[in-house]
């Protein structure tokens, strides 16, 4: 979807769901999300549809995702490490009405 105009001078190694991937130093972690070939964070909790960054300052939400074992983080709001694990979240379990 998004390609990089040149190749980071800084390069880190983040891991997305175990798989490593090349990012530069400044980077948040919606970009490198969005350069990857999938740019999937989480699902919605009713449909199950896929959803990727959109608004890329912290107001949608759309951006969930485990990072360095933290559940629900805005991944536009969090800048890259050398190692940080990322990890897709899944759809939750639907929750019973009594």
């Amino acid at each position: 979807m998004f390609k990089r105009r040149h190749e980071p001078n800084h390069a880190l190694t983040v891991y997305l769901d175990g798989d490593p991937i090349t990012a530069a130093a400044g980077d948040m972690v919606a970009a490198v999300l969005l350069a990857s070939p999938d740019p999937r964070c989480r699902a919605t909790p009713v449909s199950g549809s896929p959803r990727a960054p959109y608004c890329m300052m912290g107001v949608c939400f759309d951006c969930l995702m485990e990072i360095d074992g933290v559940l629900n983080r805005q991944a536009c709001l969090v800048p890259v490490a050398d190692g940080m694990r990322i990890r897709r979240q899944p759809r939750p379990e639907p929750m019973a009405l009594t």
